[in-house]
């Protein structure tokens, strides 16, 4: 990740700052009364479901038939960043050690040395929504031209990353993002900031592109590749997000009566932006989150994702860090995108997503082209989810 170089001195500074003014925040004791208080009766609240519970292999559908041969070549790219880890170590090596598996002795693999258990929302519920991505293509240029005007740019100089996870590791999923101004740290820019030029960004763009819209869908997607004039193709993957929280603009569509629910698919958002071009950039700007690229070498075989190795086609998602460990298998339930078809597969869980929130959340990852972009637009499914955890080293459950 990129961030402004401060010394050790000055993080410190800035992460006492945040909790000192945090600490000045909290409200005063309440005086000492001679009298006894008074104490209001507060219904007891029922505590959130704890997000596992642990399963049975029978209970995940259709594993004693599935292909698993595409799962250990995405598994074997998870063991490339875990395999060092001490949760991972054991399952890791055995796995280097099997030449040339096939199912039967794929799923002894998996059964003996990992534990299933299945995912639930804090309300108890065991479904959630699965979405698709893909690694699209789009028409561009390294310089700017009448045809190639809309900027892709690299990490921002002034962007400011603060990790207090060092210093205070209860704060490990908490990492700031912002700009000074003075002496005092503020939100860096929205999106319809930077694309009025109130950011300093001049100098910081990789490509230009001809499509607007096609560009933000990069954007969601996290990584792409830019055909260049000659023919050749250029990859580029996410770097940095300026802070914003994603807002859907499908769902904004909606409200404004612009679109169906059933329309406001990829492509169903792409057709009205091309029919109402002068909506499209008060529609684009209803999503203050922004998203910055680097260029990535031609030899990857595939994007990177957060776990930092290349995803597998439609056996790779994207899901919730905080619930779910990058690079762990996950057992997902769902049907193909618009269809009732069942897709019961054992992916990996290897990158996340500013749109990718909760505990049954996942981003199916389509791989790159055309057809993937139709089945990633398409899909909006209800799934369930089963977390594969090393034996050995199940989370801990509250009883």
């Amino acid at each position: 990740m990129f961030c402004i170089s401060f010394s050790a001195n000055s993080r410190l500074k800035i992460a006492l700052l945040l909790v000192f003014l945090a600490a000045c925040a909290a409200p005063p004791k309440p005086p000492v009364v001679s009298c006894p208080p008074v104490i209001p009766v507060v219904p007891p609240v029922a505590p959130p479901v704890a997000p596992f519970a642990v399963s049975k292999w029978e209970m995940l559908p259709d594993w004693q038939t599935i292909d698993l041969q595409p799962t250990w070549a995405a598994f074997s790219q998870s063991c490339l960043a875990l395999k060092n880890k001490p949760a991972w170590q054991g399952v890791c090596a055995r796995a280097s050690e099997l030449i040339q598996p096939d199912n039967t002795a794929l799923r002894a693999f998996f059964e003996d040395g990992f534990t299933p258990y299945q995912v639930f929302n804090p309300d108890g519920s065991s479904q959630g929504l699965i979405t698709g991505y893909y690694e699209p293509k789009l028409l561009g240029n390294r310089v700017r031209t009448e045809r190639f005007r809309y900027p892709l740019y690299a990490v921002p100089d002034d962007l400011l990353t603060v990790d207090l996870s060092e210093i205070y590791p209860q704060l490990k999923d908490l990492r700031l993002r912002g700009r000074l101004q003075g002496k005092r740290i503020v939100p860096y820019y929205k999106r319809s900031e930077i694309d009025d030029g109130k950011a300093a960004l001049q100098g910081r763009e990789l490509f230009w592109v001809e499509n607007a819209v096609e560009l933000f869908f990069l954007q969601i997607q996290g990584s792409g590749r830019i055909e260049l004039p000659g023919g050749s193709l250029v990859k580029v993957g996410y770097a940095e997000q300026n802070g914003h929280s994603y807002i859907s603009i499908g769902k904004k569509l909606i409200e404004m009566g612009e679109l169906k629910v059933e329309e406001a698919s990829m492509q169903g958002i792409k057709r009205w932006a091309e029919q109402h071009p002068e909506k499209l950039n008060a529609l684009l700007a209803q999503n203050p989150s922004y998203v910055f690229f680097r260029e990535l070498p031609n030899g990857l075989s595939a994007p990177l994702g957060a776990l930092g190795v290349p995803l597998t086609e439609a056996y790779s998602i994207a899901v919730d860090p905080r619930t779910i460990p990058l690079g762990a298998p996950v057992f997902l339930s769902t049907t193909y995108p618009n269809t009732s078809e069942p897709l019961n597969r054992l992916m990996l869980a290897q990158d996340t997503g500013g749109a990718i929130k909760g505990a049954v959340r996942a981003d199916f990852f389509w791989g790159f082209g055309e057809q993937a972009g139709v089945q990633a637009g398409r899909m909006k499914q209800s799934g369930q989810m089963w977390v594969l955890f090393p034996k050995g080293a199940e989370p801990v459950l509250d009883q």
